[in-house]
């Protein structure tokens, strides 16, 4: 999120791949589940026409694509986040409380999001648990925002004891009168994402912290955590130790699986840090354009072959994009250059320890996570920063890509705005129903539908980045 130069600055491009993961996730959310639209829309093992999650289905599509890039983008922000701290002489000590608190915030707003979810509330919601939801989304944004550095800390300070104290209130007076193993507040309801989330922060951060000098030792952390994964279901030692931990709503072994994706993403995390040079850049406008377009290519190829299983084709066309990107990146002149070419390199390593892991764990899936997915998803999440980096740092098409980069600065506030703003307010209005029936069984309806609720989010989301209020976890 922030580079050390002369001055700290914001990586733009991790912004926009953290906005259009996020984005992503809404838009694959309010999509139509009545079977109109192509299996590749969804999940690849919760397929249409019954969208039931089917473990044996082998393959990915962009949705399954959309977590690992949001884990990739968190995974590089933390050496930038970090040394910013270690910059200001912030001892140790400090910075690990800051870790602490910051993933004691994403824990939090995991749980407390999950309590005010409508579905959650009542899986019949009507206009009670539509204002409520509502009143939810009021005390989430006075809980977590952080105001504009023109208003005082007491101001802030009182506007978050405010949220607090509401929200605290509510969540002692809800029930959830259709989940009979938790009718009250429970600290075991929880958002899974969110709760992945706090743990990768949590534990990413201690690792790079400890490791931000050596960070071959980040990849041999990987080492034994690889072994405890595999031989985890075998029935051994571990299996029994690593089920039986403490406070089971805060941590599961199975979480940490997702390091395979941020510790390798700290590394590029400290390839973006040092990207500081303000010299010329030397490749030519026409040949950035044709990368672009090749890189582009070279996922959605990737996730035709993946989905399909048409490994062949994929193999040729990997094959014919692959040599002209080499090209197109030889002898890179300023730093964003030397980055994008030190990238490549990285990204085209990790797809093809990928693509030699494919046929282990019965092929590549999203749920339960196979080694393969962890290092394709790994590998695109790469092109789409590469092919970011080249759009606003060489190109100057930032202003093109404002509304991906203001999202991907304030992504919880665009996490919950579907579910608990405009969704309650469309049907406290009675206009889901009918846009509901008017789009069933119509995909170009349904796709409309969804590109419209995401722009709606993505706009909102954008109205109070640019008003500088951001909500802190």
């Amino acid at each position: 999120m922030i580079a050390q130069e002369n001055k700290i600055n914001r990586i733009e491009a991790l912004d926009a791949l953290r906005g259009i993961a996020i984005l992503g996730m809404i838009f694959s959310g309010t999509i139509p589940f009545d079977g109109s639209l192509p299996g590749w829309m969804y999940h690849a093992q919760e397929p249409p026409p019954t969208y039931h999650f089917n473990p044996n289905l082998a393959g990915i599509s962009w949705v399954d694509l959309v977590f690992p890039c949001f884990i990739f983008a968190l995974g590089c922000a933390i050496p930038l986040a970090l040394s910013r701290r270690l910059a200001k002489n912030q001892s140790l000590f400090k910075i690990v409380g800051e870790i602490s608190k910051r993933s004691f915030l994403l824990l939090s707003f995991a749980i407390i999001t999950q309590h005010f979810r409508p579905l959650v509330i009542n899986p019949q919601p009507g206009d009670y648990t539509w204002r409520v939801a509502l009143l939810g989304y009021v005390l989430l944004f006075l809980m977590y925002v952080q105001l504009p550095k023109y208003f005082s800390k007491k101001l802030q300070y009182l506007v978050n004891i405010l949220g607090w104290s509401g929200g605290i209130f509510l969540l002692s007076r809800l029930k959830f009168l259709e989940d009979h193993k938790y009718p009250a507040f429970s600290l075991y309801r929880s958002d899974i994402i969110l709760l992945v989330l706090a743990n990768l922060v949590f534990f990413t951060s201690l690792i790079w912290l400890f490791t931000r000098k050596n960070p071959e030792i980040r990849l041999l952390i990987l080492l034994p955590l690889s072994a405890l994964i595999i031989s985890f279901n075998d029935g051994g030692w571990n299996t029994g130790f690593l089920r039986d931990l403490p406070l089971p709503w805060l941590f599961n072994f199975d979480y940490l699986k997702y390091l395979f994706i941020a510790l390798p993403a700290t590394i590029v995390g400290d390839w973006l840090s040092q990207n500081n040079s303000q010299s010329k850049a030397k490749w030519k406008r026409s040949n950035l354009i044709i990368l672009i377009a090749s890189l582009l290519s070279l996922i959605l190829s990737v996730l035709y072959g993946l989905y399909t299983r048409q490994f062949g084709l994929m193999s040729i066309l990997i094959l014919l994009l692959i040599v002209p990107c080499f090209f197109l990146l030889k002898d890179p002149g300023n730093s964003t250059e030397i980055l994008l070419n030190r990238l490549y390199g990285w990204a085209i390593y990790c797809l093809i320890v990928g693509l030699s892991f494919e046929p282990l764990q019965g092929g590549i899936k999203k749920d339960s996570a196979t080694f393969s997915y962890y290092f394709v998803t790994m590998a695109l999440a790469i092109f789409l920063l590469m092919i970011f980096l080249v759009a606003i740092n060489l190109l100057n098409l930032g202003s093109y890509l404002s509304i991906l980069i203001s999202n991907g600065k304030n992504p919880m506030l665009a996490y919950v705005s579907f579910g608990n703003l405009l969704w309650p307010i469309l049907s406290l209005n009675h206009w889901e129903e009918p846009i509901a029936q008017w789009i069933h069984g119509n995909a170009l309806a349904g796709l409309f539908k969804g590109i419209i609720y995401t722009l709606i989010v993505a706009l909102w989301t954008s109205l109070w980045t640019r008003w500088q209020f951001f909500w802190k976890t």
